[in-house]
C-alpha cells in the first residue's frame, strides 16, 4: 500500500484535463504511438465530437521513481462542466489527492473554485498545476497571484507544465508520489469496498468499478451488497489499463473492477458498500450525497410499443449515470413516458443523445421546467415539476420559484453586456469582486428557470467565449407564476404547456407560436396556433393552407359564378378542418427549447 497512489485531475472545462491524462498514459508506457489517439480516456463518440469529458474514467498507471521504486498510480479522470459535478464528487470519494489544473492564459475560473471546495470537503491533498505554459497568451505570474489570493494555496508549490507539448510531465509524476499520501486501510479487516461507477455489458452483466478500503476480494468469493443484501459469486477482478486487466485479487487501497454475473440491474446502486458474505464488515461506507436535479423534462417513446424497451434502457443507463432521476409519467397527447430530473440543460442533451446512440431509443422530450412550490388557500402546500399538475389559479394563495446564486468571472470589458443579460433575466442582489487586475467576478441571484434555457450560451456569445459560469441553489422566493397552454386548432397540447413568470408569459408564448409555425407542415386547411392563460388568448400564429385556384376556369360572365365556386371551396375546407388531424413533428418539441436570441 505504500506504493499505491489514488488521485484525480480536476479543473474548469477546457483547461486541459484530458490532454494531461493522455500525456501521463503515454509517459507510463501503457500505449504505443501507433495505437494512441487524443482524448484516449474519452470512450464515447459524443465526448470526442463535443471535446468534453462526460464520464469519469479510471486507469492504473505504472511508474518507477529515481530510487527504482515501483508505484501503482490510479488516475480517476473527471469532467469539468458544472452539469457533471456529481461525477467529480464520486471520483473524489475514491482518492487521497488531486491535481488542480489551471490554464496559464485563462487563470482561475468559476468551476476551478467549485472543484477546489469539493476536494477540501473530502480532505484531499491538493497539488496546483499550471498548464498551457507554452501559449503566447500565458501569464504565469498572474496565475500564481490568483492561486495565492483566490484559492489560498501556496503558489510556490505549483507545477508548471504543458500537457500538449509534454513538458513538466515527469515533475507531475514526482509530485503525485511524494506529496499525495498512500491510502489508509488494512487487509486484516473484513472487506469493505465502495461502488463509485458501473456499466452494463449484455454478455457479462454489470461491470462494477470499486475502491477497496479494507480487506481483499478474490475470484470465487461470495460478496454481499449492504443496501439490499443481494449475494453474488465473483467471476473476475482486475484493474483498468485502458482495457480490463485481470488480477488474482484486489486488496485494500486499490481501485479496480469486479464481475459477478449480475444480470439484475436494480441490484447494483452507486455508493453502495460491498462486503464478503462469509465475513461481513460492520462498517457501512458513507457513499455519496443524493444528486439534486435542477431541470425536469418528460421523455416519451416515439412509438407507444417502445415504452417497455425505453424503461429497460433507462434502467441500464442509470447504472452509468447515477445523477439521472426518473419516474413514470403519462400525457394525453404522447401516451406513457417518464418524468426525468437532470443536473442541467447540457446533462439533458447528453442523456437524449446517449439513449439514442447506445440504446437505439428515439424519444420526444418536453420543454424543460424546474420545481415550483404553491401555497393553496386551503393551507395545503403543493410542489409541482410538471405543468400538467399546475393547481387551479383560483385556489393559489402564493407561488414560489427556486433561485440560484451565479458566479461569473469575465474580463472587465464585458461587464456592461453581462450586467444587461442578468438584469433581463430578473437578476437581483448583484455583487462585484476584483480578484486580479482586468478581471471581475459578478454574483447575481437569478431564478433557476431563467438560467436553464440558454443563459450559458448567451453568456458565451456576449463575452466571446471568455466568460466562465457556475451556480449553486439558494432558496425558494415568492413570484408571480402562470401556466401557459399551447393550443393547435383549439386543442390543448399538454406536452407543450409551461409554467412561466407572468411578465415573460406573452414573449414566451409568441416565441413558441412562431417556432411551431416553422416546424408544423402546411395542410389543405388553416392551422391556428395559440398561447393561452386560462381562457385568455395571449399569442397567436396561423399556418395558411395550400389553396387551389378554383376560379381559374371562369373567363368572364357574372361574378356570382366565381362566388359560387369560392363558397363551395370554403365549405370543403371547413369540413376538412373538422376531420383533419394535425401531427406535430419531433423537431417542433425540440425547437421550443430555443429562444429568439439563440
Amino acid at each position: 500500500m505504500e506504493h499505491i497512489r489514488n488521485f484525480s485531475i480536476i479543473a474548469h472545462i477546457d483547461h486541459g484535463k484530458s490532454t494531461l491524462a493522455d500525456r501521463l498514459i503515454q509517459h507510463a508506457g501503457l500505449i504505443n504511438k501507433r495505437e494512441f489517439r487524443d482524448q484516449i480516456l474519452d470512450s464515447m463518440d459524443i465526448e470526442r465530437e463535443r471535446g468534453i469529458t462526460i464520464k469519469s474514467q479510471t486507469v492504473t498507471l505504472p511508474y518507477k521513481n529515481d530510487r527504482g521504486e515501483d508505484f501503482e498510480l490510479n488516475l480517476i479522470d473527471t469532467p469539468g462542466h458544472v452539469d457533471f459535478s456529481y461525477e467529480v464528487s464520486r471520483a473524489l470519494a475514491s482518492c487521497e489527492g488531486v491535481l488542480l489544473l489551471i490554464d496559464a492564459a485563462q487563470g482561475v475560473e468559476a468551476q476551478t473554485m467549485a472543484n477546489l471546495y469539493a476536494a477540501m470537503e473530502h480532505d484531499l491533498e491538493i497539488i496546483p498545476v499550471i498548464n498551457k505554459i507554452d501559449l503566447p497568451a500565458a501569464d504565469i505570474e498572474r496565475v500564481r497571484e490568483e492561486i495565492e489570493i483566490e484559492l489560498g494555496l501556496d503558489s510556490d508549490a505549483a507545477i508548471l507544465c504543458s500537457a500538449k507539448a509534454g513538458t513538466g510531465i515527469e515533475e507531475v509524476f514526482k509530485a503525485i508520489t511524494e506529496r499525495i499520501p498512500p491510502p489508509k486501510g488494512t487487509t486484516k479487516k473484513p472487506l469493505s469496498a465502495l461502488i463509485f461507477d458501473a456499466q452494463y455489458d449484455s454478455f457479462r452483466g454489470t461491470i462494477i468499478s470499486c475502491r477497496v478500503f479494507d480487506g481483499s476480494i478474490r475470484n470465487g468469493d461470495t460478496i454481499r451488497f449492504v443496501s439490499n443484501s443481494a449475494t453474488h459469486r465473483v467471476e473476475e477482478v482486475g484493474v483498468f489499463r485502458l482495457k480490463l486487466e485481470r488480477r488474482k485479487e484486489l486488496s485494500a487501497g486499490e481501485v479496480g473492477y469486479l464481475i459477478a454475473g449480475i444480470k439484475t440491474v436494480s441490484d447494483t446502486s452507486v455508493g453502495d458498500t460491498i462486503t464478503l458474505e462469509s465475513n461481513p464488515s460492520a462498517v457501512l461506507l458513507p457513499g455519496f450525497k443524493e444528486p439534486k436535479p435542477m431541470v425536469f423534462s418528460s421523455v416519451y417513446p416515439i412509438a407507444a410499443d417502445d415504452y417497455l424497451s425505453l424503461a429497460e434502457s433507462l434502467d441500464k443507463y442509470k447504472l452509468n449515470d447515477a445523477a439521472l432521476v426518473y419516474q413514470k409519467d403519462s400525457s394525453a397527447a404522447l401516451g406513457q413516458g417518464f418524468r426525468c430530473g437532470f443536473l442541467g440543460l447540457l446533462h439533458l442533451e447528453i442523456v437524449q443523445e446517449r439513449l439514442e446512440r447506445e440504446f437505439g431509443q428515439f424519444i420526444l422530450m418536453t420543454a424543460p421546467s424546474v420545481k415550483y412550490k404553491f401555497l393553496l388557500k386551503s393551507g395545503e402546500k403543493v410542489t409541482v415539476d410538471n405543468p400538467h399538475y399546475y393547481p387551479d389559479p383560483g385556489e393559489i394563495e402564493k407561488s414560489e420559484e427556486p433561485f440560484v446564486r451565479i458566479a461569473i468571472i469575465i474580463p472587465e470589458r464585458y461587464m456592461g453586456a453581462v450586467m444587461q443579460l442578468c438584469m433581463e433575466r430578473r437578476g437581483v442582489n448583484s455583487k462585484f469582486n476584483y480578484p486580479t487586475h482586468g478581471r471581475i467576478e459578478i454574483n447575481f441571484d437569478l431564478p433557476l428557470a431563467e438560467v436553464i434555457y440558454d443563459f450559458y450560451d448567451r453568456l458565451k456569445t456576449i463575452t466571446q467565449g471568455y466568460g466562465s459560469f457556475d451556480y449553486e441553489f439558494l432558496d425558494y422566493r415568492e413570484s408571480s407564476l402562470v401556466k401557459v397552454d399551447m393550443l393547435v386548432n383549439h386543442e390543448k397540447v399538454d406536452a407543450l404547456s409551461l409554467i412561466v413568470h407572468q411578465n415573460n408569459s406573452r414573449k414566451r408564448a409568441l416565441n413558441i407560436c412562431e417556432r411551431l409555425k416553422e416546424e408544423i407542415p402546411r395542410q389543405m386547411f388553416k392551422i391556428i396556433i395559440q398561447g393561452a392563460i386560462g381562457g385568455n388568448i395571449i399569442a397567436r400564429s396561423t399556418i395558411n393552407p395550400y389553396r387551389k385556384d378554383v376560379t381559374a376556369k371562369c373567363y368572364g360572365g357574372d361574378i356570382t359564378r366565381k362566388r359560387k365556386l369560392l363558397e363551395k371551396q370554403r365549405k370543403g375546407k371547413s369540413r376538412m378542418k373538422m376531420v383533419g388531424a394535425v401531427e406535430i413533428p419531433q423537431k417542433a418539441f425540440i425547437s421550443i427549447l430555443k429562444t429568439d436570441d439563440s
